[in-house]
């Protein structure tokens, strides 16, 4: 799923301690099972509405172009709106996001109906209203992910992200073979009608949901100053950059599969369209077997353990594929295909919300979502292009060998463990001010003095450097420590928010797992009195100007 936003979100539902593992213990709790199986309505739709206008497009225009253009207006919102979509899902609220976002793709989906059942459906209405369409689903990608931490408990997270990744593969298997049935019989009109019943489904769905009301908050971020400090963030965060770098190794290789399996059916297996679609099914339900298996892999293996297995069981399809083989031995293949698949989003995305606090978590996963779109395309051009000079068998070969070594090196580059406790830990007190301070008035200088005895220099310059990783991911922009000259044993912590607003934002965002490496580097400062800390204001008020 994706998803919503307060700075505190409730607390989901203490599990019984008789359901405290197993893939399917979310759908115990209420509110996750209605909003999970109103997402796969909603994506059952989606898929519906995506053969009518697929085939739709055929009836229009012969020219491949103009079909390639669906698909091309379906997905180029993804790689241009993520990362913003990203921001407005951790400064609005997300309920209200989400259902203004149905409205809207059921208003495309009403607008295709309509014009389909006139007559009056034009390649020009029909591409433009795919985009708008793109546009609502790119909108709603990291709203959805993101609400997931408030829907269940903690230790329950990777099964629900299980769970998310099922549902669309059920609504994948589903989809398309419901829109096929209906647009045969009914036709176009009545299929997107279809589609709009799921909105509505959606909808009623999102408005049953019983989300306390975010408390009023004077310090809300706006746009621009969120997109700044998401992208802070992503940029400061060792442990997403890990998430990031793994995730982008292994979609750009395991890519080749993706973008080759058509000439894979056709030109290696000898089977027509038909075929095609029973090897997109076996992946489909491939990945619903594979749900239904990790439980039983997460105990025995880590994160690390079942990315690197995924890579092997990818790699070993794709080169058992290069050897032409039998159809029935090919459609097999292709149900490991789907559990090793699912094995790896799911591995890859539980750990993305696992190290997210709940303030940036639509935004990172924005980015998340953006890297592995981008390692999709730049993967399946870079081996259509090889495909085309070196040929099918060789490219899978080349991609297999490629995944598996690039797995074995990648595995020790190990995935965070995501155990931190990233609650706000609101420990830092108010600051002091002399006169009150316009929120807009920037940049802050916040300066903290330390006493550290000369044995203890090196320890606590380590746990500082520890600090600043923090320092910089709630909103600092720039960081720095200093020594006195004069007495060496005296040293100064500096760092610099772009605003008085940010940095009492950066008070709430400090985490517990923050808390606790401040403690660290507080127990080598000598003195009954705790650290010195000071705020400097530029004094270039932006109403004064700049000397």
């Amino acid at each position: 799923m994706t998803h919503p936003h307060p700075d505190h979100p409730p607390a989901p539902p203490p599990a019984s301690a008789s359901t405290t593992s197993g893939s399917f213990v979310p759908l115990q709790q209420k509110l996750f099972a209605v909003l999970w199986i109103a997402t796969v309505v909603g994506n059952t739709g989606s898929f519906v509405r995506d053969v009518a206008s697929a085939w739709l497009m055929t009836d229009l225009s012969p020219s491949p172009t103009a079909v390639a253009l669906v698909q091309a207006a379906a997905s180029a919102p993804a790689f241009l709106l993520a990362i913003p979509a990203g921001v407005l899902s951790d400064i609005l609220d997300r309920r209200k996001f989400l259902i203004a976002i149905q409205v809207l793709l059921a208003c495309v989906s009403i607008s295709l109906m309509t014009l389909s059942a006139m007559g009056m459906q034009t390649v020009g209405s029909l591409v433009a209203l795919t985009f708008l369409g793109g546009i609502g689903a790119a909108l709603m990608g990291p709203t959805w992910q993101a609400i997931v931490p408030e829907l269940v408990a903690k230790r329950d997270l990777k099964s629900a992200v299980a769970l998310n990744s099922l549902g669309i593969n059920i609504a994948r298997a589903i989809g398309p073979a419901l829109g096929g049935i209906v647009l045969a019989g009914l036709g176009a009109s009545v299929t997107y009608g279809v589609d709009v019943i799921s909105y509505a489904f959606v909808i009623a769905a999102l408005l049953w949901w019983p989300r306390p009301k975010a408390e009023q908050d004077d310090l809300s971020e706006r746009f621009a100053g969120a997109f700044r400090a998401g992208l802070r963030y992503a940029r400061s965060s060792r442990e997403l950059h890990v998430v990031l770098l793994r995730a982008f190794l292994f979609f750009a290789l395991a890519s080749s599969v993706w973008a080759l399996l058509p000439l894979v059916a056709r030109q290696l297996l000898g089977g027509g369209a038909g075929f095609y679609g029973v090897l997109l099914g076996a992946v489909g339900v491939g990945a619903i077997g594979g749900a239904f298996l990790l439980p039983k892999l997460r105990a025995r293996l880590s994160s690390d353990g079942l990315l690197l297995m995924s890579a092997l069981v990818s790699a070993a399809v794709m080169a058992f594929l290069a050897m032409s083989p039998p159809q029935w031995a090919a459609v097999l293949a292709l149900l490991l295909l789907g559990q090793s698949w699912i094995t790896a989003l799911t591995t890859l995305n539980g750990v993305a919300q696992a190290i997210l606090p709940n303030w940036v978590r639509g935004r990172a996963l924005a980015v998340y979502l953006t890297v592995f779109n981008g390692a999709m395309t730049f993967g399946s051009l870079s081996w259509g292009f090889t495909a085309k000079a070196m040929g099918v068998p060789n490219t899978l070969l080349i991609g297999a060998v490629g995944l598996v070594v690039m797995g074995l090196i990648a595995h020790r580059i190990k995935l965070p463990e995501g155990e931190a406790d990233l609650v706000p830990s609101n420990h830092w007190p108010e600051p002091l001010t002399a006169n009150p301070v316009d929120k807009d008035r920037g940049p802050v200088m916040i300066q903290i003095r330390y006493h550290v005895a000369k044995d203890n220099h090196a320890p606590f310059l380590k746990a500082l450097a520890r600090l600043s990783a923090a320092r910089r991911r709630d909103g600092a922009y720039t960081w720095g420590i200093v020594q006195d000259t004069a007495s060496e044993d005296h040293f100064m912590e500096w760092f610099q928010v772009e605003s008085w607003a940010e940095h009492l934002r950066q008070h709430k965002r400090v985490t517990h797992s923050d808390a606790d490496v401040q403690s660290e580097v507080a127990q080598y400062h000598q003195g009954s009195e705790p650290p010195v800390v000071q705020h400097f204001l530029s004094v270039n008020h932006p109403a004064q100007g700049h000397a």
